[in-house]
């Protein structure tokens, strides 16, 4: 590989990270707020494989040609291997299986509970729902009807957990949140997102270390899956 294909190489690269960057593919690997980031960077590798080919253009017209080339390591073409994999293959969104590998994670607040906003059903979020059904025992969630989206993960016993993955960072350390929905009537695929009204049921106990709140379906309406699959 000689320099200006190292240098094509970059473009390459530069111009996948600013294409998931515009395009929102980049939400299905890292959380939203590195989007500047992620342009300033692919922006940066454009520029810079640009000036690199031009300055090797000049050098090249300003001396004598002369046999042979500057070649660089062979393994550098696997480079070309993710660039392929942005262009080409769009990998989905974690879903029940990546669920499934891992208990569910809740953090405990650091403050007491505010109530919940105006509105009813009032939109939440699963880790909201979550943190006030177990840590405040369902008392701010009490009376009132809640509306939450996810996808559908199976449930053993029946029903099913409506899920959405949790991003600490990116994609390779997200952790799922589930709420077991009971009352929804028909099955619904795995996989498939929904959204949901109902009501706190209370919890109930998974498995010996994970807790799971319940909801109360009053209505399960199937949705397409949305821009931003995970929860902050």
């Amino acid at each position: 590989m000689n320099r200006e294909t190292q240098n094509v190489l970059l473009l390459f690269v530069g111009g996948a990270i600013i294409r998931i960057s515009v395009d929102g593919a980049y939400l299905r690997y890292v959380k939203s707020w590195m989007q500047p980031g992620l342009l300033a960077a692919g922006g940066l590798l454009v520029l810079l494989s640009l000036v690199s080919i031009w300055r090797e253009v000049l050098s090249r017209r300003s001396r004598p040609s002369v046999d042979g080339h500057d070649h660089g390591p062979r393994v550098a073409w696997l480079l070309l291997l993710p660039v392929f994999a942005i262009f080409l293959v769009a990998p989905p969104a974690l879903g029940s299986y990546a669920a499934s590998r891992a208990p569910a994670k809740v953090t405990q607040p650091a403050s007491d509970f505010p109530p919940l906003p105006a509105g009813d059903p009032v939109h939440s979020t699963l880790t909201d729902f979550a943190v006030r059904a177990i840590w405040d025992h369902g008392r701010s969630l009490a009376g009132r009807r809640i509306t939450m989206t996810g996808f559908v993960s199976p449930r053993r016993g029946g029903g099913f957990y409506l899920t959405r993955m949790v991003l600490i960072c990116c994609a390779a350390d997200a952790q799922p949140i589930r709420v077991t929905v009971r009352g929804a009537g028909q099955p619904y695929p795995t996989d498939s997102w929904v959204t949901v009204v109902g009501t706190y049921a209370g919890v109930e106990r998974a498995t010996k270390d994970e807790q799971v709140p319940v909801l109360g379906a009053e209505s399960v309406v199937p949705i397409s899956q949305p821009s931003q699959p995970y929860e902050s």
